[in-house]
């Protein structure tokens, strides 16, 4: 299906905003591989304003002022383990915070870009406090915030005492790089994973419910779980246990796992300012994930959803799919 057949697709109409063509996947797994493409690809998610550079540049700057030593973290202290939890704070607040202000407050760029054309819930029973934004804000900072940084907590405390094994960039900078350019892969993977399990109608009243809560998603909406859900979400952080990691890898691994979800949450495809572009924000390959349910577990970055027959490209075909494949779960 062309760009032109994807603007006349029954499915556009259904959208405030659709984008042209089909969703995008990583062309990495494409074959023949499209070396140009792949390039492009991960040009443009790490060398430009996006929401995997902005938390690269978070983790940089939380390193190198927040987090404090790994000889500070030998034995646990209230000192250390506050810089921790302050550390997970901070960057959610400020970007959430600022992101639902200027899109949902503010309304700086009104409807452009945005998927749906409803506005946030501020008066449902179905959420906590009757309110949406309320309810995200309630979950991430008292649930998602409090078991990522519990997780984290044990794990530097590991790393402090020598029972994991470690890296430093002096040692060995091929490795370190390595392991940071593949940490977004292996959140994929893992989030891939137990998203599906997430998905299990015996689990799902129990773990996933209060996310999908959220049809229309927003900001705060990223890591807005129940509490069984995020110490599945974030054992992702567990392959440092496995994994030679340097505490720059566990903090950018945290912002990747915990900010990322803010901007392919925020319901905008890009954030405008003055009229101008200022970074890609929404995600539209999740935000299908929303509306229609059973479809796009995963991320863009690996294509689990297109080899296990789950993928929705944006098309009222693959909508079609998507509530087939529903119905047939279910009556299962």
């Amino acid at each position: 299906m062309t760009d032109t057949d994807f603007a006349q697709d029954p499915e556009a109409a259904r959208w405030n905003y659709h984008p042209d063509g089909p969703v995008a996947l990583n062309p990495l797994f494409t074959w023949p591989i499209d070396l140009r493409a792949v390039i492009d690809w991960y040009r443009g998610a790490w060398l430009q304003f996006t929401a995997l550079s902005i938390c690269f540049l978070l983790a940089i700057a939380v390193w190198a002022v927040i987090i404090p030593p790994l000889a500070a973290m030998q034995s646990f202290a209230p000192g250390w383990m506050f810089q921790v939890w302050l550390a997970n704070l901070v960057p959610q607040v400020l970007t959430a915070g600022t992101l639902h202000w200027w899109l949902y407050m503010r309304k700086g760029q009104g409807l452009k870009k945005k998927f749906e054309k409803r506005d946030l819930n501020r008066s449902n029973g179905n959420f906590t406090f009757n309110n949406q934004v309320l309810d995200n804000i309630f979950w991430t900072l008292g649930s998602a915030i409090t078991v990522a940084t519990v997780y984290q907590w044990v794990i530097f405390w590991c790393m402090a005492n020598g029972y994991v094994p470690t890296v430093t960039f002096a040692e060995n900078p091929v490795w370190c790089v390595i392991w940071l350019a593949l940490i977004p892969m292996w959140s994929g993977f893992h989030y891939y994973w137990a998203h599906r399990l997430e998905h299990h109608p015996r689990l799902y009243p129990s773990f996933h419910a209060v996310h999908h809560r959220n049809v229309n998603i927003g900001p705060w909406t990223g890591i807005s779980n129940h509490w069984l859900e995020n110490l599945l979400y974030f054992s992702t952080y567990w392959i440092h246990f496995i994994i030679p990691s340097h505490p720059l890898h566990l903090t950018f691994h945290a912002m990747f796992q915990q900010v990322t979800p803010v901007f392919s949450h925020s319901g905008f495809e890009r954030v405008i300012v003055n009229e101008k572009d200022a970074t890609r924000a929404g995600d539209f390959f999740h935000q299908l994930h929303h509306r229609y349910f059973e479809c796009n577990y995963g991320t863009s970055e690996i294509p689990f959803d297109r080899w296990f027959g789950t993928f929705h490209d944006g098309s009222a075909a693959a909508t079609t799919r998507t509530r087939a494949h529903k119905k047939q779960m279910y009556t299962k």
